[in-house]
């Protein structure tokens, strides 16, 4: 019985995570439409802002910021299309960017919450929820995880991959309360949409694009044990 449970809860995980971050998503807006003041965004602001200010740090956060940017992004999404010998793969970079970048765009002029006042390191325009440097960049490199992880013959190199561009977008989203551009909960709010978004947008090009392991650009062999087993069924079929 145990076991049966863990099998299922196994199979529906993502649909677990995308049921308690679109919970998460909803409760925030909630407190955002209301107007209220949200405890974790005094409560962020008093460590991020008023006590971790400090001008080394301050560029340092200002070059993790860019690395969400829309320059460097769509950068990383012509070398894609460049390099990579999957087209299909490579073109669901820039596809999954274009669809990320509108949906956060949509929800900005939607929701229309104004930008923290009085502490901004950097100049910034246009609404503040949910924050788009943290959702863009959880999608894009998000995605780019998932595709590492799925296409990468080389572990050491997997790993390290991985282990990189998970780090950076957490980075990237603090980068944003930091430098006084978002709130805590807009960042917060970014993320768990996205990953929302991440799992959908996966879970369809799985099927779309195919994507499956590749070595140098070429789908790895079937098992031995499979060819074998395939081959004598279309004997037996012949005869």
């Amino acid at each position: 019985m145990i076991k049966k449970a863990q099998e299922i809860l196994t199979k529906n995980l993502k649909w677990i995570i995308v049921f308690i971050c679109a919970i998460s998503f909803l409760a925030i807006l909630e407190d955002v439409f209301e107007q209220e003041k949200l405890f974790i965004d005094t409560f962020i602001y008093r460590i991020v802002v008023l006590s971790w200010r400090i001008e080394p740090l301050t560029t340092v956060f200002k070059f993790i910021t860019q690395l969400g940017g829309t320059y460097v992004l769509i950068g990383i999404s012509i070398l894609s299309l460049i390099f990579l010998n999957n087209k299909k793969v490579a073109i669901s970079i820039p596809i999954n960017l274009g669809i990320v970048a509108l949906l956060n765009w949509v929800l900005k002029y939607i929701i229309a919450r104004p930008r923290p006042e009085g502490y901004r390191l950097i100049d910034e325009s246009g609404y503040s929820f949910p924050s788009g440097h943290s959702m863009v960049s959880m999608a894009f490199y998000g995605l780019l995880i998932y595709l590492i992880w799925k296409n990468c013959s080389h572990e050491k190199l997997k790993y390290i991959s991985c282990f990189f561009l998970s780090l950076l977008i957490p980075l990237i989203g603090l980068s944003r309360i930091y430098l006084g551009v978002h709130y805590a909960s807009d960042v917060i709010g970014g993320f768990v949409i996205s990953l929302v978004y991440l799992i959908v947008f996966t879970t369809i090009t799985q099927s779309i694009f195919e994507l499956k392991q590749y070595h140098k650009g070429k789908k790895e062999s079937k098992p031995k044990e499979e060819v074998n087993k395939q081959e004598k069924q279309e004997k037996e079929a012949n005869e």
